[in-house]
């Protein structure tokens, strides 16, 4: 048995105390929080398909500054924690611009989803770089809050419903088939006629119309004029450039929806092509084509 001295139990701890403080004492702190994100949403609950508002709120730390313009990741997970979609964006004023102590608010439109889980899930926010760095990944700001993990943080809980919870709706005469586009992330889209009609069970109340829409044709005839019509009297109307994605958020009134079970919505284009017919269209497809509707929803809500 090896005996120990006054001397070598001496030397012993004066080898143990430097590493004990290395390992413990000397880690670098974090790095202080940017901002304090929230989050408020116009609805806890949402049927898929349903058009959704969020309302994004950071408050700039009084020591902030930021080296880039920074974008804002948006993760909804389910309740494993397994992420179903994203709003990932810029926000209206860039990082850059932030000043300490400023408050940025903003509010988004997203549709819901129709994605197959139906339950409880969580946003998770945060701030990410644009640039890629050599390990592949993009570097992430501290935010003051309920961090998740890898600089994600909590910030609203969601009830998502089946769709069948939504007004019920059907696509009358004057619409296309439905068509996904394969590299664009599952957006979907129909193409109306010259004229379209919209019926759905009528909610005897103030009723939003959301109308998400662009014009590829509108290249091709100089612009397009559009009429939403509900009982015979025209709800909204505006002009639609070539490539210009509108959304339109529509007002109508009991008095306009009627009394009937049952109420229609009819949208009017003033000029639609064939392109086959066209020859600058450059297309053999033979169907009238009048705007790209990506979300035309009825909310009694």
């Amino acid at each position: 048995m090896r005996a120990f001295t006054a001397r070598s139990i001496v030397l012993t701890l004066a080898l143990v105390v430097p590493l004990a403080g290395w390992a413990c004492g000397d880690s670098e702190p974090p790095a202080p929080p940017v901002a304090t994100p929230t989050l408020t949403l116009s609805y806890e609950r949402a049927p898929a398909g349903s058009p959704l508002e969020l309302t994004y709120r950071f408050v700039v730390a009084d020591a902030a500054s930021f080296a880039e313009d920074y974008r804002v990741f948006v993760h909804v997970v389910d309740a494993d924690e397994e992420r179903m979609w994203s709003d990932d964006h810029n926000p209206p004023v860039p990082t850059s611009q932030w000043q300490p102590g400023q408050t940025i608010e903003y509010t988004r439109t997203i549709f819901v989803p129709v994605f197959p889980y139906i339950g409880n899930a969580t946003i998770n926010i945060g701030l990410h770089s644009a640039k890629t760095q050599a390990s592949g990944e993009q570097a992430r700001l501290p935010l003051a809050g309920d961090d998740v993990g890898q600089r994600a943080y909590r910030v609203a809980r969601l009830e998502l419903l089946p769709q069948t919870e939504n007004l019920f709706t059907i696509f009358k005469d004057g619409w296309h088939p439905a068509e996904l586009a394969g590299d664009s992330g599952g957006v979907e889209w129909q193409w109306t006629k010259k004229e379209a009609t919209l019926a759905f069970k009528n909610p005897k109340k103030d009723t939003l119309f959301y109308f998400d829409l662009d014009s590829p044709v509108a290249r091709y005839v100089g612009g397009q004029q559009v009429r939403v019509i509900v009982g015979g009297q025209t709800v909204d109307e505006f002009p639609l450039g070539a490539d210009q994605q509108l959304l339109r958020k529509i007002k109508i009134s009991p008095a306009e929806l009627g009394d009937a079970e049952m109420a229609e919505l009819r949208i009017s284009v003033d000029k639609a092509i064939v392109p086959a017919l066209t020859p600058e269209a450059g297309s053999k497809d033979p169907r009238e084509l009048g705007i790209r509707v990506f979300h035309s929803f009825v909310d009694p809500r």
